[in-house]
């Protein structure tokens, strides 16, 4: 439907003859759909890099089949940990229609998956397609092997198409799509010239209603490693005569936020974007239940019980998480070691109009500072690992006039416009180098468990009972 919508013309295929395309294929279409989530193509893995290049040629397969233009991009290789290096899967890239009178419509997806494991967990076997109660469930299902396959079959199902369409599908999103930049600037002038729209959807519903995603956060994450003796040590025989690494790591992790939410990092929220009365309304409008929220993510309280300032502390400010601590004991058991060297991991979801390179300075300027004040003889390295910077769309521009209109006429409902917390770079990086028009359009359930156990993709998007 949004391809109808970008098409500058009124166009003869009728929507209810492209429903029952689509209806009288759906069959095929879930076996397909079994076919990818077989290919365990975990790009975290990389002996399991074969799956991945397998995963690649058969997206370029099918995109082939279906009369398109295809072409696997080499984008280089990777340096892995013991300096050996390994190929990256190559990028597919396709062209459906030249017409020079026509839009062109770039949709972009991957093919690679996060890793899983029946014993995480699942009630399925995660590479096997398994159908419950009309939810599909399996790894890579929602995230993203289904939306890929749905923008391929949409374009399969039009007789003719009215807009130009061109496919980029990658297979290293979930480990940061290494390569991808560079291949984006250097096809700026070539494959993206006559790109018009740019289509994402890599992200899902807020809730059982429709929604068009229009913002995303950046991301800094930082390593924090504090250093003190050559070796670890026994906590009998050396503990209360040194300084831990790992006493000192806590003291300024402790400094970073506070038990209400707040960064205390000074300085940090300084180029925050202003929260005006225009999104606080559309805010209040969005379909959101705050106590379903709670529940679902099993705690007792949250930070905030208003639904306009819980969705703007989740989208449109900023936020400090701590991940882990590498060099501490965390096996079953019992070892008392005073590590000799720590490694805090943070990050800071930003928002616009943040800056990856001051917040890099404020962090770092503030645990040195914060360490310094303690007086320990033991060594701070603080380096940012992840510098991506977040995303935002004018909903006003044609292009989500069209989403809007599209969703109006296959739900008969008007979309939510929603943000992503998280961060969603690529996004970031097509509207930098390309200066094209993105839209995110999500495919995808509210509570498909993306990145979780038992992810699923529902024959009917308005289903909602799971597993």
């Amino acid at each position: 439907m949004v391809l109808l919508l970008c098409g500058a013309a009124v166009h003869s295929f009728r929507f209810d003859e492209l429903i029952k395309y689509v209806d009288d294929h759906q069959e095929e279409y879930v076996q397909t759909l079994r076919e990818w989530v077989a290919v365990e193509s975990d790009s975290s893995d990389v002996t399991k890099r074969a799956e991945l290049y397998r995963m690649m040629d058969m997206v370029g397969e099918k995109l082939r089949k279906m009369g398109g233009k295809v072409e696997l991009v080499d984008i280089g290789e990777e340096q892995l940990p013991d300096g050996s290096s390994l190929a990256l899967p190559k990028v597919v890239t396709a062209q459906f229609g030249s017409d020079v009178n026509k839009p062109t419509v770039c949709v972009y997806g991957h093919v690679d998956v996060q890793p899983a494991q029946k014993e995480d967990g699942w009630a399925t076997e995660p590479y096997n397609l398994t159908e419950i109660n009309g939810n599909l469930y399996g790894r890579g299902a929602s995230d993203n092997k289904a939306p890929v396959l749905a923008w391929i079959h949409a374009v399969e199902a039009f007789k003719d198409l009215p807009v130009n369409v061109k496919y980029l599908i990658e297979g290293m999103e979930e480990t940061g799509s290494n390569g991808l930049d560079a291949m984006i600037k250097s096809q700026k002038s070539t494959f993206f010239s006559d790109v018009d729209y740019i289509i994402i959807s890599d992200c899902g519903w807020l809730s059982k209603r429709p929604a068009l995603t229009y913002g995303t956060r950046g991301n800094c994450y930082f390593f924090a490693e504090v250093e003190g003796p050559k070796q670890d040590l026994h906590s009998g025989v050396y503990g209360g005569t040194v300084i831990e690494p790992m006493t000192d790591l806590i003291g300024i992790l402790d400094t970073l936020i506070s038990p209400s939410g707040t960064i205390l990092i000074p300085g940090i929220r300084d180029a925050v974007a202003p929260f005006s009365d225009e999104e606080w309304k559309m805010y209040q409008d969005i379909e959101f239940d705050v106590e379903s929220y709670r529940e679902k993510i099993g705690v007792e309280q949250l930070m905030y019980n208003n639904k306009v300032e819980l969705l703007a502390h989740r989208w449109r400010h900023p936020t400090v998480s701590i991940h882990g601590i590498n060099g501490a004991f965390s096996a079953p058991g019992t070892k008392t070691v005073i590590p000799a060297k720590v490694t805090g991991k943070f990050s800071i979801r930003q928002v616009p109009d943040m800056d990856p390179a001051v917040v890099e300075k404020q962090v770092t300027d503030h645990l040195h500072s914060v360490f310094a004040k303690r007086k320990s003889p033991n060594k701070l390295k603080v380096k940012m690992i992840i510098g991506a910077k977040p995303w935002l769309a004018d909903i006003k521009h044609s292009l989500y006039e069209a989403g809007k209109a599209a969703v109006k006429r296959v739900f008969n409902v008007d979309a939510d416009m929603i943000r992503e917390g998280g961060t969603i770079p690529i996004a970031r990086t097509f509207q930098d180098v390309t200066e094209k028009s993105i839209i995110m359009l999500p495919i995808g359930g509210f509570d498909d468990g993306l990145h979780s156990q038992n992810e699923k993709m529902s024959r009917d998007l308005k289903m909602k009972n799971s597993i």
